[in-house]
C-alpha cells in the first residue's frame, strides 16, 4: 500500500505518539484541572507542557494563548464568530476550505459584509488584489496559508502587513502548512491562527487548536462555547481569563499527549529537514506525472512556492474511476473529488467534477513516487 492521502490525515504515526497516547491514559488519567488528586495533576501537567511546546513552535511566549479545540475547523469557527458581528466586513479568498466558507456565509446572512477576493488559476493570490480590498472598514482577513486543493502558498506575511494598515485583524488557516513549513506568528505579524494536530503534526485526530498571539485584545473575541472549565467554579458565568474563557469541557488529554509527541518528534528532526524532503518528492512527482499524456496537473508546478500537495486530471477519464482504480488495483491511496473547497476548484477551474489529489508525507518514499507515476502512465494508456 502506498499512502498519499497526507493532506487529509497524516499516516503513518511516529512510534513516539503512539506511545504518549497509551501513557496519557496509564499515567495521566485523572481529568485535568477539576480535582487535587495526583493523577489529575499529571493530566494537567501534559495539556500545560504541549501548550508550551506549541507556544515555541509558533514564535508566541504565553502558553495559556494556546486553546484546544476538536480540530482547525472548531478553531476556525471559534475565530470567525468570536469576533464578526453584524454590520462588519471582512475579506477571504477564493481559495478557501468549507472550514472557512461556511461560517462566513452563514455569518452573511447575518447581516456581516463578505468580499472574497479571486485567486489566479494556478491558486496563488496577488498581494495587490487583497490589499485594495482590505480598507478601514475591514474588522478581519481571513485565509488560507497554503491550499488544500494544489498546494499553493499564500503570502500571509505581506497580507498581515496590509491588514494591519487599516486596523483589522488576520485569521490564518495553517491546517496544511503547521508541521511542514516553518511559521512565526511574530515574525508574519499574524494575529490567530488556526491549526489541526492530525497533519503534518504528526498528532491524532481531534486535536487542534488556536493560537492567539501575544499582542491580541481577548476582549475582541468572545467564546463559541460556555461550561465548566474546572476555574472559579463560584460563578455561572463564563471566566474570562485564558485558556478558559475559550475551553469549555473536558478536553481530550490522549489527543493533546499525542500532538505533544508529535511536535517533539518533528522539532528533533527539523522542520527545514521535513520541507526539503517533501520538496523533493513534489518535484519528483510533477515531473513523473507532466510526461505522461493526457495528464493535467494543477496549481504552480513550483514545490518551492507549495505544500506536498499534487492534483490532477486525465482526459477522458473520470477522477472516482482514476481513485478506484489506484486503490483496487495499485493499491494507491489518494483523495478525489472537490476536497470540501468549492470555491477553490472553481478558482483553478476543476468544478464540478473536482481532481485527483496525491498528497507525500514525510514517510512517503521516492520508490513510492516512482510506483505511482507508474500506475497513472498505465492508467491513461488502457
Amino acid at each position: 500500500m502506498i499512502y498519499l492521502d497526507n493532506a487529509a490525515t497524516s499516516w503513518p504515526k511516529p512510534p513516539a505518539v503512539l506511545k504518549a497516547m497509551t501513557e496519557a491514559l496509564e499515567l495521566a488519567g485523572g481529568n485535568p484541572g477539576r480535582s487535587g488528586h495526583r493523577l489529575s495533576i499529571a493530566a494537567a501537567r501534559v495539556i500545560y507542557n504541549t501548550r508550551e511546546e506549541i507556544a515555541r513552535f509558533f514564535g508566541i511566549s504565553d502558553p495559556l494563548r494556546v486553546i484546544f479545540t476538536g480540530n482547525a475547523t472548531h478553531a476556525l469557527n471559534l475565530a470567525i464568530k468570536g469576533i464578526l458581528k453584524p454590520g462588519d466586513r471582512v475579506v477571504t479568498t477564493s481559495m478557501e476550505h468549507n472550514s472557512v466558507m461556511r461560517p462566513l456565509r452563514y455569518l452573511e446572512k447575518q447581516g456581516v459584509c463578505l468580499d472574497i477576493v479571486r485567486c489566479a488559476a494556478d491558486g496563488s493570490l496577488n498581494i495587490k488584489d487583497i490589499a485594495a480590498a482590505i480598507d478601514l472598514k475591514t474588522k478581519l482577513v481571513v485565509i488560507t496559508h497554503a491550499s488544500n486543493i494544489v498546494g499553493t502558498i499564500l503570502p500571509v506575511a505581506e497580507v498581515c502587513a496590509a491588514a494591519h494598515n487599516t486596523g483589522a485583524l488576520v485569521l490564518v488557516d495553517a491546517a496544511q502548512t503547521a508541521g511542514a513549513i516553518p511559521i512565526d506568528m511574530k515574525t508574519m505579524g499574524i494575529d490567530l491562527l488556526a491549526f489541526t494536530g492530525h497533519k503534518e503534526l504528526q498528532g491524532p485526530t481531534g486535536i487542534g487548536g488556536l493560537v492567539i498571539s501575544d499582542d491580541f485584545d481577548i476582549l475582541q473575541m468572545e467564546p463559541l462555547l460556555c461550561g465548566g472549565t474546572g476555574s472559579r467554579s463560584e460563578f455561572e458565568e463564563q471566566p474570562d481569563d485564558l485558556p478558559d474563557k475559550y475551553e469549555s469541557g473536558t478536553g481530550n488529554l490522549v489527543g493533546i499527549a499525542g500532538l505533544e509527541a508529535g511536535l517533539k518528534w518533528i522539532t528533533a528532526r527539523g522542520i527545514n529537514e521535513i520541507r526539503t524532503y517533501h520538496q523533493k518528492l513534489t518535484r519528483h512527482l510533477i515531473d513523473g506525472l507532466s510526461a505522461i499524456t493526457g495528464v493535467k496537473i494543477y496549481g504552480t508546478l513550483s514545490p518551492e512556492n507549495s505544500v506536498s500537495i499534487v492534483s490532477f486530471t486525465i482526459e477522458g477519464k473520470r477522477v472516482s474511476e482514476i481513485g478506484l482504480r489506484l486503490d483496487e488495483e495499485y493499491g494507491v491511496l489518494a483523495r478525489v473529488g472537490l476536497h470540501c473547497a468549492p470555491a477553490a476548484h472553481k478558482t483553478i477551474g476543476s468544478f464540478p467534477e473536482g481532481t485527483v489529489r496525491f498528497a507525500p508525507g514525510i514517510f512517503t518514499t521516492a520508490d513510492d513516487i516512482e510506483e505511482v507515476i507508474q500506475a497513472i502512465s498505465r492508467i491513461v494508456r488502457e
